[in-house]
């Protein structure tokens, strides 16, 4: 499992024109699912990426979790993060779970996050979505389990 978050100020996420998430100050994560994960890997990332110390305290340094500063999580999900760009010129998705499987862990990460009382948004599981976001820092962190 791969998740990619990005400090923001605001994001959201629009499929066939509508917007279908949209957070404030908080994480956009986008998560990739491989074979081989399980729902173990699932709950340690979603803690993981809600206690990390991404953002300032009072001495401008990274020293507080999404829950200490009350922000939201938009969660994406994102199956090219699984791709193998090594060889050729030609992305392999050989890692990739299977849809299905992918699916359940993408909508267990988001009730394992909302879990903690995060305010939760997100994106649709295998459209097509245009994602805006206005990245705070540049922060961006990728995690893997």
């Amino acid at each position: 499992m791969k998740v990619l978050i990005q400090r923001v100020k605001h994001a959201s996420v629009t499929v066939d024109d509508e917007i279908i998430g949209k957070i404030g100050h908080g994480i956009l994560a986008f998560v990739g699912i491989e074979k081989g994960d399980t729902e173990e890997v699932v709950e340690k990332l979603a803690k993981k990426v809600v206690s990390l110390r991404i953002f300032q305290d009072e001495n401008d340094k990274m020293n507080k979790s999404l829950l200490d500063v009350s922000g939201e999580m938009l969660i994406v999900s994102q199956f090219t993060l699984c791709g193998d760009c090594k060889k050729g010129t030609r992305p392999s998705f050989d890692k990739s779970a299977h849809p299905d499987i992918a699916n359940e862990y993408y909508e267990k990460f988001i009730k394992d996050v909302a879990a903690f009382g995060i305010k939760t948004q997100t994106g649709k599981f295998g459209a097509m979505m245009e994602v805006n976001l206005l990245n705070d820092g540049p922060v961006t962190f990728l995690l893997e389990g």
